[in-house]
C-alpha cells in the first residue's frame, strides 16, 4: 500500500509526477470510468470515483497544468482571458447588442473554470436548489439537502455557522482576507440604500432576499486553491487515477444505445478507451453539447446537417444556455488603489424589482476598470473601480450548435443576450442601482466622479447597456436535468436513452445559478460520484 504524503509535502509533487509518467506510458484499453473534463465537476468526480482503489479512473483533459503564475497568483486571473488556458469561444454577433460579437472564455487548464475564475465561493439560493429539485422529481437536489453536501465539503475559516458551514473538508473557503477600501465601502453602500448586510454571502443571506457582504474566496496562503487543487491533486500519486492533459475528446463511442468508451486525440494521434462501466462528460455548457451532437446525440435536424448518425434523437441537445450578463459602471479613485486578492472582493444580490421574493441581479464589486471595447471608448479612467453588475435570472435563452462534425472546429454559440424584453428592463434597473451604490457617501472619500455611464436618458442608457453587456462567463444549461422533451439527463445526472452515459457540470442546471456557478458545479460532481457509486456498489 502506498504511504500517502499530504500534497503540500515537498516531495508529492515528485511522485506525481512520476506516477503519471508511468500512467501516460501504459495506458490500459479500457478504464472502469472516464471524465471527460477536469473543471470544477470533473475533478470532484474524478477524485470520489478513484478513492475507491479498486477503481481504475482515467481523467481527460483538454487543457495543460496549472502550475503557472496566471493561474496560481490570484490577481493575475485577467491573464489568462483569451490566453492559451482559455478556449476563447466567441459567440455570434447579436443585433440585441448592436451586432457585437460577445467573447465567452472558459477555463481550457486542469481545474477548468476553477483555475481562471475569480475565485469567488458562491453556493446559489435557496430557491435555485429548490428548483433544481422541483425540475428533477427528486428531493435529493433541494436546498436543505445540498446545504448538507456543502457541510461536509467546506473547509470553512470564519466565524462558526454549524446549520450552514462546515470544516475539515477538501475546500478551503475563507472571506476575502484584508479587503481593500473599496469592497468596505460597497458594504456601507448597502447600508445606506437600506439593502441588509452580512457577515458571510452564503450563510442566511442567500435564504433571503438578497443581501450585500464581503465575498467567500478560495485563497490558500495567498496562491489559488483550484477545485482541482483541492478534489484531483491530491490523489494524482495513485496507481488507479490516469490524468491525460493536452487530450481532446472528440467523441463518446456508442453501440447499441450504450456508451462503451471514448475517442480522444492526443499529441496529434487518435486514441479510443473503453468504458467497462461509464462515460461521464464534465466538459461545461459549450463543449459537452458539442460532443454529445458529435457522438449522435441531440436534434435530429442538427446532426443530419452535418452526416452525424443519429444515435439518440434529444432535441433539448445545446438548447436552453443561459449565462448572467454583466453591464460595467465605472467611477475614478481620488488617488490610485492597489487591487487586494483577485480584485474582487465584494458581493451583493438584490432585486430589480420590490415585488419580487429572491434576488435577479447579481453585483460583484472589482477593484479596476472593467470596460466592454465599445463602451472604452468612452474614456476610461487610469484609476478605478468597476460596478460589474449584472441579471442573475436573465430569461432569454442561447443555443449551442456545431458549427461541423469537425471536432477541431469551434460550434456556433447563440447566446441571444436580450431576445426576451424583460432583460432589458431588469438591466436598465440594473445600472440604475450600481450608480445609486456608487454615488453614496460611502464611496466618497474614494472617489472623484462617475466615468460611466453618468446621467443619461433612456434612450442613451438603453444604447448603454446594449454597449456594456458582457458575460460573466457563467456559461449553463444547454443539457439540462429534468422530465420534459427539452431535458437532456434525469435526475441522476443520466442521459436519456443512453446507458453508461452522464452529464456532470453546468450544462445541466435547468435554470442558471443565483450567483458565480463554480461552487454549484461542486455540488453536480460530489452527486454524480454518489448516483454513480450507489449505481455499480461502489
Amino acid at each position: 500500500m502506498i504511504d500517502h504524503l499530504p500534497s503540500d509535502h515537498p516531495d508529492f509533487a515528485v511522485r506525481v509526477a512520476a506516477n503519471q509518467a508511468e500512467r501516460a506510458a501504459h495506458l490500459k484499453a479500457t478504464y472502469d470510468f472516464i471524465v471527460c473534463g477536469a473543471g470544477s465537476a470533473g475533478s470532484v468526480l474524478a477524485r470520489r470515483l478513484a478513492e475507491n482503489p479498486a477503481v481504475q479512473v482515467l481523467l481527460i483533459e483538454a487543457g495543460g497544468s496549472d502550475e503557472r503564475a496566471s493561474v496560481m497568483e490570484p490577481a493575475a486571473w485577467p491573464t489568462n482571458l483569451g490566453g492559451d488556458t482559455d478556449w476563447g469561444f466567441v459567440a455570434e454577433p447579436n443585433p440585441q447588442l448592436n451586432g457585437r460579437a460577445m467573447p465567452m472564455s472558459m477555463g481550457k487548464v486542469c481545474g477548468g473554470g476553477s483555475s481562471i475564475n475569480v475565485m469567488v465561493w458562491s453556493r446559489g439560493h435557496r430557491s435555485d436548489w429548490d428548483h433544481f429539485a422541483e425540475e428533477s422529481g427528486d428531493a435529493s437536489w433541494g436546498y436543505d439537502a445540498v446545504l448538507g453536501l456543502y457541510r461536509e465539503i467546506e473547509n470553512w475559516q470564519g466565524a462558526p455557522d454549524p446549520a450552514r458551514r462546515g470544516t475539515g473538508g477538501p475546500v478551503y473557503v475563507q472571506s476575502a482576507p484584508n479587503p481593500g477600501p473599496a469592497a468596505y465601502a460597497m458594504v456601507d453602500a448597502a447600508q445606506e440604500l437600506g439593502i441588509p448586510t452580512y457577515a458571510s454571502p452564503n450563510g442566511e443571506m442567500m435564504e433571503t432576499a438578497g443581501g450585500c457582504a464581503i465575498s467567500d474566496v478560495l485563497i490558500r496562503d495567498g496562491k489559488r486553491h483550484s477545485i482541482f487543487r483541492a478534489f484531483t491533486y491530491p490523489y494524482l500519486d495513485r496507481p488507479n487515477l490516469t490524468l491525460l492533459t493536452k487530450t481532446q475528446v472528440n467523441r463518446v463511442m456508442i453501440q447499441g444505445g450504450r456508451a462503451i468508451g471514448v475517442e480522444a486525440v492526443r499529441d496529434g494521434v487518435l486514441h479510443r478507451f473503453g468504458a467497462a462501466h461509464e462515460v461521464i462528460l464534465c466538459l461545461g455548457a459549450i463543449q459537452t453539447p458539442t460532443v454529445l451532437m458529435r457522438s449522435g446525440v441531440g436534434d435530429e435536424s442538427e446532426l443530419r446537417a452535418h452526416d452525424i448518425k443519429v444515435a439518440q434523437s434529444l432535441p433539448g441537445v445545446g438548447a436552453n444556455l443561459q449565462d448572467h450578463v454583466s453591464f460595467g459602471c465605472i467611477w475614478e479613485y481620488k488617488e490610485p488603489i492597489a487591487p487586494r486578492n483577485s480584485g474582487s472582493e465584494a458581493t451583493l444580490y438584490w432585486k430589480s424589482d420590490a415585488a419580487l421574493t429572491e434576488p435577479d441581479l447579481l453585483f460583484c464589486q472589482v477593484e479596476f476598470p472593467v470596460p466592454s471595447p465599445e463602451t472604452a471608448l468612452r474614456g476610461v479612467p487610469e484609476h478605478g473601480w468597476t460596478m460589474f453588475a449584472g441579471l442573475a435570472h436573465p430569461k432569454s435563452r442561447g443555443r449551442v450548435r456545431l458549427a461541423s462534425a469537425d471536432p477541431m472546429i469551434a460550434p456556433r454559440i447563440e447566446l441571444n443576450t436580450f431576445s426576451h424584453s424583460d432583460d432589458l428592463k431588469a438591466a436598465l434597473a440594473c445600472v440604475e442601482l450600481c450608480r445609486d451604490l456608487g454615488n453614496t457617501r460611502a464611496f466618497a472619500p474614494l472617489v472623484t466622479r462617475e466615468a460611466m455611464p453618468g446621467p443619461l436618458n433612456k434612450a442613451d442608457m438603453e444604447q448603454y447597456v446594449r454597449d456594456a453587456a458582457v458575460t460573466y462567463w457563467h456559461q449553463t444549461c444547454s443539457a439540462k436535468m429534468g422530465r420534459d422533451e427539452m431535458s437532456v439527463v434525469d435526475a441522476s445526472l443520466r442521459v436519456y436513452g443512453v446507458e453508461g452515459l452522464r452529464v456532470a457540470d453546468g450544462s445541466i442546471m435547468p435554470k442558471v445559478a443565483t450567483g458565480n456557478t463554480m461552487a454549484p458545479c461542486v455540488i453536480i460532481g460530489e452527486k454524480a460520484s454518489r448516483y454513480i457509486r450507489a449505481a455499480h456498489g461502489l
